[in-house]
């Protein structure tokens, strides 16, 4: 539980650090649009990666979690080995549909 509030504490620290970066001005006329820089490429892909390597972290952390907590009741109840094992599949798919959607959305961010 005490990881758990970690990295729930984490997430939160580094999306309330991240939004800020999006919230620009809009320029009031058209002079001073032209002066405003565009967000180089190099940013957008950097932001994307780090948003790819966050998904992925936690999508393995999650399928670890699945999968060890199967194993040990698998280990204590060996005769309900099945279905521990299907709702097993069924919840590690499930994990692995979320990380696939998020990197979908950090890949198309370009």
């Amino acid at each position: 539980m005490y990881r758990f509030a970690q990295m729930t504490l984490l997430c939160v620290i580094v999306l309330s650090v991240a939004l800020p970066v999006f919230a620009q001005e809009k320029p009031a006329d058209a002079a001073a649009a032209t002066a405003v820089a565009p967000t180089s490429s190099l940013t957008i892909l950097a932001g994307a990666a780090f948003g790819a390597g966050l998904v992925l972290l936690g999508g393995g952390y999650g399928i670890g979690r699945i999968g060890s907590a199967a194993v040990e009741s698998m280990a204590r109840q060996p005769e309900v080995a099945g279905s521990i094992t299907t709702a097993m599949l069924i919840t590690a798919a499930m994990i692995e549909g979320a990380t696939l959607f998020g990197l979908v959305v950090c890949m198309m961010a370009k």
